[in-house]
């Protein structure tokens, strides 16, 4: 584990076998690169971070795992975008992915294999979340593989509402020479959905349990109805596949989901999103979770490469 200049800041780097890891914990608890070394002495970037020449906007960057919390995804309050109607009553404005991404954290334990860090929300995230509350992120590595664990406790005397999730920018093609059709994806879903225009949640793409990851029908969609916890995705027919694992369940709740994205067809990057439950989720209440007062609850993710 060491400190690295990073654009005027530094980030911390961890190398953990034939794995490094680069991170900087307090903006926004944001995971930005993981590559591997192989055999041959080749790096292979697993997690997609872009060449930055500034730091301006460092929450809207499209790559590494941005956190994704208090709900994932674009809310609506009664078909208004980017609103939310809170258990008080009140129509409050929130950010597409909440609020965490584009916050302060402070590193609150660090060792070599990993560390926490624990949200500090501003005034613009206090009025678009008005809770007392605890929010903290741990990351551990190892040779070939993390994992991540969301812990939100509630210190106040109402209900929280929460529907988090990760949003990992995934390296893909990885290997050179081939292209997003050469890729394939496991994923055990049972049901399917989209979001429309006013938040409301619609049947999606009949699809296969195996599909081609250039299938543009994957897109926006959320896999939900899980019949284990684990997709997979990698080159047909070759190693170096990556797992992602959305609990420590076998099968997980019925409204658990992943959401499979890319930005364009030529994007250097696929993102598979594992998510406590679908978009707008204070408005229809699927996947919608509630910590009581005095109680803490965790959502964990883990992702390996074999």
């Amino acid at each position: 584990m060491e400190k690295v200049p990073y654009l005027g800041k530094s980030l911390t780097r961890w190398r953990v076998g034939q794995s490094t890891f680069l991170v900087m914990p307090e903006m926004g608890a944001r995971l930005m690169n993981w590559n591997i070394t192989l055999a041959d002495g080749s790096v292979r970037d697993v997690i997609y971070w872009p060449e930055l020449t500034t730091l301006d906007n460092f929450h809207l960057v499209r790559g590494g795992n941005p956190v994704l919390f208090p709900f994932n995804g674009r809310c609506f309050d009664r078909g208004e975008i980017f609103f939310w109607r809170s258990p008080d009553g009140v129509k409050r404005a929130i950010p597409i992915h909440g609020i965490a991404r584009q916050g302060e954290f402070k590193i609150t334990s660090i060792d070599a294999r990993g560390f926490s860090a624990q949200f500090l929300p501003g005034d613009e995230a206090r009025a678009a979340y008005p809770f007392d509350y605890d929010f903290v992120i741990t990351y551990r590595f190892e040779a070939t593989a993390l994992s991540c664990e969301y812990a939100l406790t509630n210190r106040g005397t109402v209900p929280l509402p929460w529907c988090a999730g990760h949003h990992f920018y995934f390296t893909l093609p990885w290997s050179e020479g081939t292209k997003r059709s050469d890729y394939s994806i496991r994923i055990p879903a049972t049901k399917r959905m989209k979001q429309d225009k006013t938040g409301t949640l619609v049947s999606g793409p009949d699809l296969q349990p195996e599909e081609n990851v250039g299938n543009p029908a994957l897109i926006d969609t959320f896999h939900s109805a899980l019949r284990n916890n684990e997709v997979v995705f990698g080159e047909k027919g070759r190693p170096g596949a990556v797992t992602v694992k959305l609990g420590t369940a076998g099968v997980p709740a019925p409204e658990n989901c992943f959401v499979t994205w890319t930005l364009a067809d030529d994007s250097p990057f696929y993102c598979v999103e594992p998510w406590m439950g679908p978009a707008n989720s204070p408005e229809h209440k699927i996947g919608l979770h509630q910590v009581a007062p005095g109680m803490t609850q965790k959502f964990s993710v883990s992702v390996s490469v074999r």
